[in-house]
Parts: structure tokens; sequence; C-alpha cells
């Protein structure tokens, strides 16, 4: 088999593409010929150290394959199962061991790359919105980096909820991507300061909540959005982590909520993990989620993929493909 490996942390550079043993599934475990590996903002965070993990370190949390080997102690997965995982290291390889309870089967109307694309950003999205903030119909939200792999999913959960979407987006390539998703209100943000857009269209803070996967540019703005008892959930660090900030500056805003959630708290039951899966594959297999493939990258290309995706040049998912496997 083949891994990426990062030894050091540091930039893309520090990734190298490494021959090792096939790996063997212990005891409540099995064995994944990977077909996809999902490339997320929070790989860059353990390669660059921002997120301490024990080195040497494979990246990747999310996948999808066939199970090519069970251990011991498993009896709800079989040799030749199509399968999916999120919130489990190791991804970025040609095969992987994964403990089978974190585990989903990936039904037969739903594709394997599909499903790599969909674990991680959708779940994350299908939690922000029915349990982080729980949206309404008519309530208005914002999604930042609409074009992006859970913005395009936000938008699009946002608006069959009901609900009115504010996005900001870097191009205008990336508009029409948002808006196409079903956003009401597209914002570039380059061009214009994204508050002074929101309160020309809706009023002077209209917000429910904000979804705020990039960080440290976006936060300050967001919070004078909110209503009276608004949320911000600040989900991600794409332009750097957010200042730490005094409680009285949540008082100043209107009483605002304010959350940094994480997925795996979101999932950390086996009935989460499977209810939040079944939710999002029906809604790939109905038509009403899409879910955007914006790049397929031979697998140990993965240095070029997370400097496309740090450099704010991809959208919708970026997938890392086995070259035997690559479409």
């Amino acid at each position: 088999m083949y891994v990426i490996e990062v030894a050091e942390t540091g930039g893309p550079e520090v990734m190298e593409w490494v021959e090792r043993p096939d790996p063997q599934a212990g005891e409540g475990q099995v064995v994944v010929d990977v077909a996809a590996a999902g490339v997320n903002f929070i790989d860059t965070y353990h390669r660059s150290g921002l997120y301490e993990v024990p080195l040497p370190l494979v990246p990747g949390s999310e996948g999808a394959g066939t199970v090519s080997a069970v251990g011991s102690g498993v009896s709800n997965f079989a040799v030749g199962d199509r399968v999916a995982w999120v919130v489990a290291l190791n991804a970025y390889a040609t095969k992987v061991v994964v403990d089978a309870d974190r585990l989903v089967t990936v039904p037969e109307d739903v594709d394997l790359e599909s499903a790599a694309a969909v674990m991680l950003q959708g779940m994350t999205a299908h939690y922000l919105v029915t349990d982080t903030h729980r949206l309404k119909a008519g309530e208005r939200c914002l999604v930042h980096a609409g074009a992006g792999g859970v913005g395009l999913l936000l938008i699009q959960m946002a608006k069959n909820i009901g609900a009115e979407v504010f996005t900001t987006v870097g191009s205008a390539a990336k508009g029409e991507l948002a808006a196409a998703a079903g956003a009401d209100h597209v914002i570039l943000y380059r061009d214009v300061d994204f508050v002074s857009a929101v309160e020309d269209a809706a009023g002077q803070r209209p917000l429910a909540v904000v979804y705020d996967g990039v960080g440290k540019e976006t936060f300050d703005g967001g919070l004078a959005l909110l209503q009276p008892r608004g949320m911000m959930a600040t989900f991600g660090n794409a332009s750097g982590p957010v200042d730490p900030i005094s409680p009285l500056v949540l008082s100043a805003n209107r009483s605002a909520f304010l959350t940094r959630p994480v997925l795996f708290d979101y999932i950390a039951s086996r009935q989460e993990l499977l209810g939040r899966a079944d939710d999002l594959f029906a809604w790939m297999a109905s038509g009403d989620l899409d879910v955007r493939i914006g790049e397929r990258i031979t697998l140990s290309e993965a240095a070029e993929a997370h400097r496309r995706l740090e450099g704010r040049l991809t959208t919708g998912k970026v997938l890392l493909v086995p070259e035997d496997v690559r479409q």
C-alpha cells in the first residue's frame, strides 16, 4: 500500500508519498480499499501543526471504499461491502484500517466518490442547520464561503428548510455556483463590505445565525449582523483562528450566542452518525442535495490539493483518488 506521510509539521511540501506494508484488521476493525479520500481544511491544520496530532501522521479524516478484510468481532460488515467513514485519520492512503463502529454503509444509489465527498462537509452542514442553530423557515442566515464544500451544502439545506440565505464568495464565478445552489443574496466580499451589503438588503441586525467557516477575517462583521439573541457559529479557520474575545463583546452584540462546534461531538454516538448519514444519502438519492465535486487529484499529488485549498482556488469538494481507480 501507499500513503501520504507527514513526518514533521509545515507547509504542503512536508507531505511525502511512502510505501508501507499492507495493514491488518484488528479486533472490531475492517480494512478498506480506498476509492476516494476527501480533502478538508482540518487536514491542513493537522499538517501545519495548528491542531496538534502525533507524528508521523497520515492525514485525511474521511473517505469511502470497499471492505477487503474483516477483523474478529465484526458482524455488521463483510468483504465487498461499500462503506464510508469520517473523523478517523489515515484516509490519504490506498488502504486504511477503520473501527467498524465508525463506518456507514453506502447505498447502491450513491457512488463512492460522492459518499467520500459528503461525509465531513455534509455532516458538518447537517448538524449546523439541525442542531447548532435549528434553522426555521423564514429566518435569515449568512453562509460564508458559499462556493466551498460546506458552503454549497449549507445553502441547499437552508433553502430546503425555507430560510432566506445570504452568502459571501470571492469571485463572480463562485457567485454563480452559490446562486445555482439557491442563495438569495450573493455578496462578492472582495468588492463590497459584506456587512453593508446585508444591511442594505435587510436592515440592521437582520440575521438569526451566521455560519462562519472563514474565521478571523469575517468574525467581527458577522457578530454585528446578528439580531438580539442571534447565534454565531464559527466552525472553521480558513483565514486564521479568531482572536480571543471577552464575554462583554457578546452582551454588546445584543446578547449574542457564540459557539465553536466540532463534528465529532455531533456524531459521538453511533445513532447520531447513522442518522446524519441516512439523511444525507437519502437527500442525495432524491436530488434534494447536490454534492459538487470540484476537483479530483491523484493521491500522490496531495500537496497540490492542499496548496489549492489553502489558496482558496477550489470550489465544491476536492477529492484524492488513487491512480488505479481515478475516473
